[in-house]
Formats: structure tokens, C-alpha cells, sequence
């Protein structure tokens, strides 16, 4: 999909043709800088923002294809959750959770059994007639999630829910984040411009610029990509270092190759002496993965016997700096 504001000279195209496909029951996590499209890409998924071309298929529905009534009928589906919070100060913790219901005609009874179910699921039932003036951050923005789940959606959709947080609120957040998909079987999209989010619990990833996805993909399978710029964020290891006449190698460790010792066993097999530059180990999905950056003395082509025993290990290999 694609979708421009403005017109003439002072247009700007936003979205450029555009294409995600969130799988059912995944947390897929779209990053990028500020401007690059991201919270206008969130709005057109619930058509908060009508693209000018293309569709918007939720749960085997075309949004963009339903009259105003379908529309509001198949908005039920789906669940908003805002940077800002966006609480209403004179109600209660509990009130705001019970609003989107109270607008959709829910019955009292059944709008008071129903926030006290998402308020416990979040953690927050103790605090059911407290204000939103008496939380923290991290209580407010359970609040906002609990009131997005209160409808029941089958999708939540997150915008910078945790940049205005500190780091162990924000890793709280994601945690109950997490909680939820899997206790609900939510599929998540979210929108950050944290690596960290993404590499904390998404499933899949897509990076955008300028309004192009430019990168996507199951981080699991991001990560063995040569050249992945999602997989080298995920793993920084700073800039490449001046040529010293030597090889100098990324390594890219997932799944079972993280806990091998690879380069012991390569100075050993080889008889090299091996410089570790850099290197990053995360758990991603449940699993260790990361990236080390090696010097061996030498040049590439006097490495490539240790290189492709690298590789037929099944780990990625890079050189930096050269040309194979």
C-alpha cells in the first residue's frame, strides 16, 4: 500500500508500496527512524489513516473494501495501544479500561466482570479505583493495554508503547507484552525505534526508511543472512577496523553453533593466533545467538582452508573490509 500527504510540490509519499504479511499469533516488530513511516504505517492497518492504493487484510477481511458500519464491526478485532498513554484523568483506572466497552453498548455488568479479568491479567486489579494521576508510567501503559484487550481483539497493535519508559519498565512491559501473546494467542505488531524491543521479543522484524520496507523477515532466519543490516543492528560491533594486512572475519553464531568453541578450536586446528575485536551475545527466541569479530594473521586468500571450515560448520561467515 502507499499513501501520500499533501499534493503538488509539497507532497510527501509516506508509504511506497509497502507489503507486510503478520502471521497469525506472532509478535512482529517494524523499526525504524523518526520520519521513516512507521506510526503512519500502524494508522493504515486500522485505517486510523486510508492508504491511497492498496489493501489492509485483518483476520480475512478487507478493510478498505468495508462500508463505514463493516468498518467499525471489524475495528472490534482490533487493539490500539499509544506512546502517550492517552488515559481520560477524571475516570478511574477501571473506567478507562471499561470505555471502548461502554462505547460499543457492553451491558455495566458485563463491562465490570471484564476489566476486572484484563486489570488482574495486567496486574493492576489492585488498583481498579485508583486515578490515573496516582500511577506510574509503566502502571499508566497497562492501563492503556488493558483497555485495548478489554474488547477482545484478535490483533494489538502498539505504537512506541515503551520509548516514553526507563529501561526496566520498559522491559516489564514487553515482558507482559509477551505474557499476553502467548495466554491469548494476540498477534502483536508493534512499532519501535528500539533495537532492544525487537531483539527482546519479537518473532519477525522489518526494517523501514523513507517509507520502504526495506528488510523483513523471521529473525531467526535474519540473522544467518549475509549482509542483514536487521541481523548487524542486532549485533553491533561498532565500525570495521583499518586494514592491518591481516583477515579479519564476522561470525555469526544461532541456534546450535552459539555454545561451540569455535575458536579454540580453529587456533588449535590451524595453528593460528586469533584476536578477538569484538563480540555480542544475545537470547533471542530462547535461543543464544550473536556475532564475534576475529583477526587472523595473514591474508584472506592464505585463510580460506580455516574459512570454509567455518562455514561447513554452518556458521556465517563475513570478511570485513575485503573482497573475497
Amino acid at each position: 500500500m502507499s499513501k501520500t500527504f499533501g499534493s503538488g510540490d509539497s507532497a510527501t509519499l509516506a508509504l511506497n508500496d509497502v507489503s507486510l504479511n503478520v502471521a497469525e499469533g506472532e509478535i512482529y516488530g517494524v523499526i525504524g527512524q523518526s520520519g521513516a513511516g512507521k506510526s503512519t504505517l500502524i494508522r493504515a492497518i486500522n485505517l486510523l489513516e486510508r492508504p491511497d492504493s492498496g489493501t489492509v487484510t485483518v483476520d480475512g477481511d478487507d478493510l478498505t473494501a468495508l462500508s463505514p458500519a463493516d468498518l467499525r464491526a471489524a475495528r472490534r478485532k482490533i487493539g490500539m495501544v499509544f506512546q502517550h498513554f492517552n488515559l481520560l484523568s477524571s475516570r478511574t483506572v477501571q473506567g478507562n479500561v471499561e470505555l471502548g466497552l461502554e462505547i460499543m453498548g457492553v451491558d455495566s455488568s458485563t463491562r465490570k466482570r471484564r476489566s476486572m479479568e484484563i486489570l488482574d491479567l495486567v496486574g493492576l486489579a489492585a488498583k481498579a479505583t485508583s486515578y490515573p494521576s496516582e500511577l506510574s508510567g509503566g502502571q499508566k501503559q497497562r492501563v492503556g493495554i488493558a483497555r485495548a484487550l478489554a474488547g477482545n481483539p484478535k490483533v494489538l497493535l502498539s505504537d512506541e508503547a515503551t520509548s516514553a519508559l526507563d529501561p526496566e519498565t520498559t522491559r516489564s512491559i514487553l515482558d507482559l507484552i509477551k505474557t499476553i501473546n502467548a495466554q491469548l494467542g494476540l498477534t502483536v505488531l508493534l512499532i519501535t525505534h528500539e533495537m532492544d524491543v525487537v531483539k527482546g521479543i519479537c518473532d519477525s522484524a522489518a526494517l523501514i526508511e523513507s517509507g520502504r520496507i526495506v528488510e523483513q523477515g523471521k529473525i531467526v532466519s535474519l540473522i544467518s543472512t549475509p549482509g542483514s543490516r536487521l541481523a548487524r543492528d542486532l549485533f553491533p560491533l561498532g565500525e570495521a577496523p583499518r586494514l592491518s594486512g591481516n583477515t579479519v572475519i564476522d561470525i555469526t553464531f544461532s541456534g546450535g553453533t552459539a555454545d561451540r568453541p569455535v575458536i579454540s578450536q580453529l587456533a588449535r586446528n590451524y595453528g593460528l593466533d586469533i584476536s578477538i575485536l569484538g563480540a555480542v551475545i544475545e537470547t533471542i527466541g530462547g535461543n543464544q545467538a550473536g556475532r564475534t569479530r576475529l583477526e587472523l594473521p595473514g591474508t584472506p586468500s592464505s585463510n580460506a582452508v580455516p574459512i570454509q571450515d567455518l562455514r561447513a560448520q554452518g556458521l556465517l561467515v563475513e570478511l570485513v573490509g575485503a573482497s573475497e
